[in-house]
């Protein structure tokens, strides 16, 4: 049901016999601690393929895979397993399929409105507000009916990503924030495509990437390499799409480091706006539609705040060195 982590399947839980846990009893793990038995890791994957099952069952009533809510369920289980497969200490594993309890018995006992908070369990950090605020602003929309098993499973992914920066800071968190950036898109382009039979939708489209930059740096070798691949699938769907460009508005970032001063951090992202504007005209855009405006250190996505070593500051600060790429176009 999940394409980012591996699915929980019967292969996978093969100790487990299929035997179904009565849905009165909560899905609890055992004790981490206590995990050095064949019979506690018996009992532990017979409670997820039991979960699975109750998630499948609701499935078979009706409820499609598309929908928030059993997207999130599956979202929260596939998270804990993962994490407790990769021997995770604390208590992510059973905070996160506790979350996808709660969900399972709401849809089971027909409850409406189902909350759409969604916890950041075990005290997991709130990494990149910009991803959280791209993907609330979906909520609501007439699209949302065709993105909601992304936007679940993203808000679902930014979580595990903040649980991973608590534990083992910025390196473990960075494979999550960029399957959460992946959902992202996928959920604006979803979202933006829906509502009619051919999924094409008229009207003005506006596509959204991020292009990241190394510390102090400003040229387009100092580019990290995955974030401009988020402006190339952009112009990738206008082409795809058959859409016009209107005008594309670049916004330069810079991180809170200001060992040099206010204003070299102004020129610092006013330097890196320009440089992603050159790149957009080698790319075939009419430079007359690309406008840019820089805002230094002000906007901060992101704090990292404790972080004491220099080289982790500086990788946790990295989505702030950002050029946020707004491209405008119609069909």
């Amino acid at each position: 049901m999940n394409k980012h982590i591996t699915a929980i399947t019967v292969a996978t839980l093969a100790l487990s016999l299929g035997v179904a846990i009565a849905h009165a009893a909560p899905a609890t793990l055992t004790p981490q601690a206590q995990r050095i038995t064949d019979e506690s890791i018996y009992r532990d994957n017979h409670t997820y393929q039991a979960t699975q099952d109750r998630i499948q069952a609701l499935n078979d009533r009706g409820r499609p895979v598309r929908d928030y809510f059993l997207s999130k369920a599956q979202c929260w289980l596939d998270v804990s397993f993962h994490e407790y497969t990769r021997n995770d200490r604390s208590d992510f594993p059973q905070a996160a399929l506790g979350e996808s309890e709660k969900l399972i018995v709401a849809m089971e006992n027909d409850v409406s409105p189902i909350s759409t908070e969604t916890p950041l369990v075990n005290g997991a950090a709130r990494l990149r507000e910009d991803l959280w605020k791209r993907l609330g602003a979906i909520h609501g929309t007439p699209g949302f009916v065709c993105a909601q098993q992304a936007v679940a499973c993203g808000e679902v992914e930014l979580v595990h990503a903040g649980n991973e920066f608590n534990q083992q800071q910025w390196r473990h968190a960075k494979p999550y924030i960029q399957i959460a950036e992946d959902m992202v898109a996928d959920a604006e382009a979803m979202a933006r495509t829906c509502g009619t039979p051919t999924g094409v939708a008229p009207g003005p489209v506006t596509l959204v990437g991020n292009v990241l930059f190394e510390f102090d740096r400003r040229g387009r070798a100092d580019i990290r390499a995955h974030s401009l691949a988020t402006v190339d699938r952009a112009l990738q769907r206008v082409r795809e799409e058959g859409l016009t460009i209107t005008a594309i508005q670049l916004v330069g970032h810079a991180d809170r480091m200001q060992g040099r001063g206010y204003d070299y951090n102004q020129a610092l992202s006013r330097d890196r706006a320009e440089t992603v504007k050159a790149y957009l005209v080698e790319q075939g855009i009419d430079a007359s539609l690309v406008g840019y405006e820089y805002r230094g250190d002000t906007e901060q996505v992101q704090s990292c705040d404790g972080i004491r070593d220099r080289a982790a500051l500086h990788e946790c600060l990295l989505p702030n060195r950002r050029v946020e790429v707004r491209i405008a176009a119609t069909r």
